[in-house]
């Protein structure tokens, strides 16, 4: 491909991608600046329109690069634009890697993130912080843009950090709300907590490299220098990618640090569609796929990886069983939803992982926004029992998340059919039976909980106080035409991996496969044939049908039967409904001793006792007790002080002396 598009280097037009929504973030910003600090109306029109332009333009620009990065596989990697730091041996320049993989995240995010800022012209027209919030929303996307793009770890790492401080922002947006403020802070420390290990992995690699002695150009932690030198990592191979994966865990909410992610819901409804389908919860699910090479150097570490994902899908699912409130619900899905894509690049199935990535962006995006139509005709209520009999008031809201809803369950041809699937058939062919079994449970309680939604949502008898039925209403079009486009790419989206078991050509799979040529297991895919995958396509279609049925039946027609059934299993009803107290234990285990010692010792005693009383006051009283002594001498009189001379020099001749 030649070096110049348009007239421009072509790492300069990758570039404009992610700068795109970087120019809507300050020019949205100072807007906002400008309008509070001299009290004027904020123009709304103006803020919508580079709001919401900047990531459109984003996305046609990534369909342009798209159209011309034909490479076969390997992708192309940009030259440096320009040193970001370089000190002794250490250089870290600013290039980009783009290939099928990248390309592919690039597009989702983009044109997923754009719909939701079209979206939020509407759910957000009547807020105060209209324009901070368009600047906080471009720039969580331009975040994740650099982080997709970035061609080397430390790149990623500041669009990893960018997209965890956008969270901070955006969850604790309206931080006049203590609890709100709360929820942004949990989710800015937990990820913390997750980003030290990313760091600590990526200094682990650079210091094996640098040891022996490896030279790059595009520096030693570029994605290109990385794969190439991969065999230098077999030593540290396990211990490099968990400590990555530990990012991982924080940033894709996967068991232990997934609690901060259904406190996320505490941001406007718009927020929760970007974290939880575009961007930064996927972030590390990209990561794992982008440095499977180091991974698949670890089987030790790519087990742990698969459990981690399989155990988070079926513990978040048991949450989301009985939860009420309609975006607490899509949150504890999100993290069963992510647990089958960290399934999936755990047993080294990449390509069903990013698969499932981005059906799950079009089908979370439209539960989401739908939810988010929901509660803007509903005035703010999120209990689900306080709605019903919604379907005919909402009707495209309706039509919109039936198809989200068929699309997640895994209902055929719908888009979550094709890549769940996929990931659980080429986990069974690898041989991970247990997690296999754990997956296939895991796609049962799914149908479940989101027939279960759907129907205490839309159907049945509306339960809204009469007020509020009154002025229920569809929502506007900067709303209702993205609820549509998500709608239909729910249905379609997974098309373009419709495996050959079905008779299709696979071509998401085998435009992916070539990226990822140390998995060894494409020939354990071959031996297991099509008939295994059709059979275990067919019987996890009848076994989420059959639940999905009962549960639309109960929810909507029955309801005194499920009222007596939670009855029954009080404990264990209250058990999920409580979350299985996780947030409790971890108060108690960490939150409780961390605030005892800050109180007791760092405050009562260091700060107070050594610090304030000793050193301060005490060095003080110190300098008051030598005054106060050496007064004691200023007599005034002259032959005092001949005697202190005369002891003086005694004292000194008698040192000599003896």
């Amino acid at each position: 491909m030649n070096s110049l598009v348009l007239g421009f280097p072509f790492g300069v037009v990758v570039g404009l991608i992610p700068l795109l929504p970087l120019l809507g973030a300050v020019l949205n910003g100072v807007v906002a600046l400008f309008c509070r600090s001299g009290r004027r109306e904020v123009p709304k029109p103006l803020v919508s329109l580079i709001g919401v332009s900047l990531p459109f333009l984003a996305f046609a620009l990534s369909l342009f690069v798209f159209s011309i990065a034909k490479d076969p596989a390997g992708g192309l990697t940009t030259p440096a634009l320009w040193d970001w730091m370089s000190v002794g041996d250490l250089s870290l320049p600013v290039h980009f890697k783009v290939d099928r993989l990248s390309l592919v995240m690039a597009l989702v995010v983009t044109g997923v993130g754009a719909l939701i800022h079209l979206y939020s012209v509407g759910y957000m027209a009547h807020d105060a912080g209209y324009a901070r919030y368009f600047s906080y929303l471009n720039l969580f996307l331009f975040a994740m843009l650099v982080l997709v793009l970035g061609g080397s770890l430390p790149l990623m790492f500041i669009g990893w950090e960018g997209v965890g401080l956008c969270s901070y922002l955006l969850i604790g947006f309206w931080f006049e709300d203590d609890a709100k403020a709360y929820a942004g802070k949990k989710a800015f420390i937990v990820n913390r907590i997750g980003d030290l290990g990313f760091l600590l992995g990526m200094f682990l690699l650079y210091s094996t490299l640098s040891e022996r002695g490896v030279t790059s150009g595009l520096g030693l932690l570029s994605f290109d220098t990385l794969q190439q030198y991969r065999g230098e990592f077999f030593s540290v191979a396990t211990l490099a990618s968990l400590l990555l994966f530990v990012g991982a865990v924080g940033k894709s909410a996967q068991i232990p640090l997934y609690v901060w992610l259904p406190d996320a819901m505490a941001g406007p409804t718009p927020v929760s569609a970007l974290i939880h389908a575009a961007t930064m919860v996927t972030a590390g699910v990209y990561m794992v796929a982008r440095m499977h090479f180091l991974f698949s150097l670890s089987p030790t570490a790519m087990e742990v990886v698969g459990s981690v994902g399989a155990a988070t899908a079926l513990f978040a699912a048991l949450i989301a069983l009985v939860q009420s409130d309609i975006k607490k619900v899509l949150a504890y899905s999100t993290v069963s939803q992510l647990g089958y894509m960290i399934l999936g690049v755990g047993i080294g199935a990449y390509s069903a992982g990013i698969f499932h990535l981005v059906t799950h962006a079009f089908f979370k995006a439209c539960l989401f926004l739908g939810a988010g139509s929901v509660i803007h005709a509903m005035g703010g209520e999120q209990e689900i029992w306080k709605m019903g009999g919604l379907r005919k008031k909402l009707p495209i809201t309706f039509v919109t998340f039936l198809a989200a809803v068929v699309a997640i369950v895994g209902i055929f041809p719908f888009a979550g059919f094709f890549s769940k699937d996929a990931i659980l058939f080429q986990t069974f062919a690898q041989g991970y039976r247990i997690l296999w079994g754990i997956g296939f449970v895991t796609a049962g309680l799914t149908a479940f909980y989101m027939c279960r939604l759907f129907a205490v949502v839309f159907l049945g008898a509306n339960r809204s106080e009469p007020e509020k039925r009154y002025h229920l209403h569809e929502s506007p079009p900067s709303m209702t035409i993205p609820l549509v486009l998500l709608g239909f790419l729910s249905l379609v989206g997974g098309w373009i991996g419709i495996p050959e078991a079905l008779h299709g050509k696979d071509h998401f799979f085998r435009w992916l496969a070539p990226l990822f040529p140390y998995t060894g297991f494409y020939e354990r895919l071959e031996r297991a044939g099509h008939g295994m995958e059709l059979l275990l396509s067919i019987i996890t279609v009848l076994w989420i049908f059959h639940i999905a049925l009962i549960t639309l039946i109960l929810y909507s027609q029955r309801p005194e039967t499920v009222a007596r059934i939670a009855q029954k299993i009080g404990p264990l009803y209250r058990l999920l409904q409580q979350k299985f107290y996780v947030d409790e234990l971890y108060h108690f285990l960490v939150i409780r001793p961390i605030h005892w010692f800050s109180r007791v010792v760092l405050w009562r005693f260091h700060d107070e006792k050594v610090i304030d009383s000793l050193l301060i006051n005490g060095s003080v009283e110190t300098v008051g007790l030598v005054g106060r002594t050496l007064n004691l001498l200023q007599t005034g009189l002259i032959q005092n002080y001949a005697i202190y001379f005369a002891l003086s020099a005694l004292g000194v001749i008698a040192y000599f002396i003896l």
